[in-house]
């Protein structure tokens, strides 16, 4: 008997320890499993892993085949070409009458050649002057430039998107602990009031009050604890990656001023790092080479050639007995267009008006990235000093809180004031994680403009 009870305690403690080794095994994996991110870490795997990124570095690889593209024109040309032909009737020369070739009074013919017909050559074609090719190769260069700066364009603007998803994740998890703690508030003031309801120092109405004011708490704990999840999703859709992933961030939700020099030479940093400028500038200059493209077909284009063949024909097909002509030639070939309507002139007053709107749109643009730039700084500004006044009421809000408690439970003040200081210190914390928030967004966006983005790459 005592061995039967001693040998099902060694199986339950066995049993225990296996459920104890398994729950710890499956916590430790569902730890592994989820993705912890900083900023940086988040901003090196967008560049990495974001869609958009990803398209712009096509844009930049083709923009490069492109350059291969344009030197093609420069590089000498050589091409193979085969012909077989079947005479189904043959060719004829024409004798006429009274020539020592045809005494007759009427013109005679005369066939030519054989049934069948065989051709064989090389041929080589090589520009030696084309104004078009050269002014269309440094197009091509410039394109690539362009298309580089695009994609650092693109770049900036997916290092923001990070950045705004990332402080969007924080602030919405400072709300969660926010309306937690409102909550929590609501539930010791609703069991308080309930205590002291059981005992009849309280009044009904304070007590559904309380209720009332709890019910009315608890939905938006929801909202922000999904507001939460949304925040998520968000990021990872930058991030490329699975909705189904779980990630956590770390980073400190804090207010970090941008050196005053820096934001002194604000206008010049804007003039030399904005991508989109540069963007401008580089297509300026592709417009600029464009009117002289448009105007190179006024000047001749001379080339280089040379041919080299083999011909034969004959009327069977017994090949080892053909007898094979060679022919070599080489010289070159000036082309000058003389008139075509009026077509070069008006394509050259079109390319004209394209580089002379794009002037336009070039100091448009700098104009709204000034203005960007000011709407920025005074953000930054704004937000600084709502987070100073925030930081004050905040402690107002919770002290004034502690005296609603204090009077109410000595029965001189009322349930009214106790939830009137708690919906206001609950809407004072909300105002101060936002006006941080606020503020980090204000200094992501001054960076983006001014091309300061960093990441971690």
């Amino acid at each position: 008997m005592f061995n039967t009870i001693k040998l099902s305690i060694t199986y339950k403690i066995i049993i225990a320890l296996l459920i104890l080794f398994f729950s710890q095994n499956i916590h430790a994996q569902s730890q592994d499993s989820i993705i912890t991110l900083t900023l940086n870490t988040a901003i090196s795997m967008a560049l990495d892993k974001n869609r958009d990124i990803k398209l712009s570095k096509q844009d930049v690889e083709r923009a490069s085949a492109q350059i291969d593209e344009a030197y093609a024109n420069v590089w000498p040309t050589i091409n193979f070409n085969g012909q077989y032909q079947r005479n189904i009737k043959l060719p004829v020369l024409f004798l006429p009458p009274n020539t020592p070739f045809n005494p007759s009074n009427s013109t005679e013919t005369f066939s030519l050649g054989a049934n069948n017909s065989y051709s064989l050559g090389f041929s080589l074609n090589q520009t030696l002057f084309s104004l078009k090719v050269n002014t269309a190769v440094k197009i091509a260069g410039d394109y690539s430039k362009y298309s580089e700066s695009n994609a650092t364009a693109t770049e900036q603007d997916v290092i923001y998107q990070v950045k705004q998803a990332f402080y969007t994740i924080l602030l919405a998890e400072k709300l969660v602990d926010v309306n937690q703690k409102g909550y929590q508030v609501a539930k010791a003031n609703l069991d308080n009031t309930e205590s002291m309801y059981k005992q009849g120092v309280s009044s009904e109405y304070d007590y559904l009050r309380a209720e009332v004011q709890l019910a009315n708490v608890e939905p938006q704990l929801i909202e922000a604890k999904n507001n939460l999840e949304l925040a998520k999703n968000n990021l990872k859709n930058i991030l490329s990656l699975d909705l189904k992933k779980d990630i956590r961030v770390e980073g400190e939700f804090k207010m970090e001023d941008v050196d005053p020099e820096l934001l002194k030479k604000s206008d010049t940093l804007l003039v030399n790092n904005n991508p989109i400028l540069q963007g401008l500038s580089y297509q300026e200059t592709i417009l600029d080479k464009n009117i002289t493209l448009q105007r190179a077909d006024y000047f001749p284009t001379l080339s280089a050639f040379a041919a080299y063949n083999w011909q034969t024909q004959d009327n069977t097909f017994r090949f080892s007995t053909y007898n094979w002509a060679e022919t070599f030639a080489v010289g070159l070939n000036l082309s000058l267009p003389i008139f075509d309507g009026f077509r070069r002139s008006a394509l050259v007053q079109q390319a004209i008006i394209e580089k002379d709107k794009l002037d336009i749109t070039r100091n448009k643009t700098a104009e709204l990235l000034k203005i960007q730039l000011l709407q920025s700084e005074l953000k930054m500004k704004e937000a600084k000093e709502r987070v100073t006044a925030q930081q004050k009421s905040v402690q107002q809000a919770e002290k004034a809180l502690s005296i609603a408690r204090t009077r109410y439970q000595n029965g001189i003040g009322t349930q009214l004031e106790i939830l009137d200081t708690q919906s206001a210190l609950t809407a004072t914390r909300t105002n101060y994680e936002k006006a941080i928030y606020d503020f980090l967004i204000a200094k992501a966006e001054w960076e983006k403009t001014v091309g300061m983005s960093k990441g971690s790459k």
